[in-house]
């Protein structure tokens, strides 16, 4: 069973993931461009005026399993981007609940 405290902190949880594709919505509206930190190695050059080693040697080892966490590619609609933004949001609070979980788990019983 949850604790209330734990029901609280879910909740807190969806409705940020639910909040998820404000992301999307508030660039556009402000003609910002990217969302802040989410820049390509590229964008990153132009802006510092030059791509730092790090960066370069490592930006492409990690593919994400929901790139630009959006189902249905570039051209899709605000709706199909805004539902997986929302998804990926509970895919992320998801993995996170069970490596705690798991985590809680290997505690108790080396206390036992």
């Amino acid at each position: 069973m949850m604790t209330k405290f734990q029901k609280k902190i879910l909740i807190i949880l969806v409705v940020l993931a639910v909040c998820a594709p404000l992301g999307i919505w508030l660039p556009a509206h402000f003609n910002a461009g990217e969302a802040w930190g989410e820049w390509p190695a590229e964008a990153v050059g132009k802006m510092i005026g030059f791509i730092p080693e790090g960066l370069k040697k490592y930006s492409d080892i990690w593919k994400p399993p929901i790139p630009d966490y959006n189902l249905g590619g570039d051209e899709s609609s605000f709706t199909v981007q805004a539902l997986s933004y929302i998804l990926s949001g509970i895919i992320g609070i998801a993995a996170c609940i069970g490596i705690a979980y798991v985590l809680w788990r290997l505690g108790i019983r080396r206390k036992e």
